[in-house]
């Protein structure tokens, strides 16, 4: 469950931004997404639907002076899941499924905003030992 995740070259990257209501904590919401990533890896996983890995963030309030161009420094709090495929079309077939469906709504509810971007792999790497 905590384990390093390996991704082939090409994977699809989806990046969900998740803003939680006011007055509701990732306490509140740790349970549904929890349960809802233990589907996504279990319903559709690999060959059964496409999906590679997956992580979750919490922002965590940092934003790079070095790394920013915008003027603005300011982000609202919010989580990101963070899900690899094999293809957009797989993505969207397991996120229309009701067995997915039922999960995502119980997150649904607590979320003021939840947007889902999807992304193409141009280039990887890792550091040398």
């Amino acid at each position: 469950m905590f384990g390093p995740i390996t991704l082939p070259f090409g994977a699809k990257m989806l990046f969900n931004t998740v803003k939680l209501k006011p007055g509701v904590t990732f306490d509140d919401v740790e349970l549904a997404v929890g349960e809802m990533c233990s589907v996504v890896k279990e319903t559709y996983g690999g060959a059964k639907g496409g999906f590679l890995a997956g992580q979750v963030f919490k922002f965590s309030g940092f934003i790079s002076d070095e790394g920013s161009l915008s003027a603005s420094k300011t982000a609202d709090d919010h989580y990101a899941i963070v899900t690899y495929w094999s293809s957009f079309e797989d993505h969207e077939k397991s996120h229309a499924d009701e067995v997915f469906n039922s999960k995502f709504s119980a997150l649904a509810a607590m979320c003021s905003e939840t947007k889902e971007l999807g992304y193409d792999m141009l280039w990887q790497g890792a550091a040398k030992g």
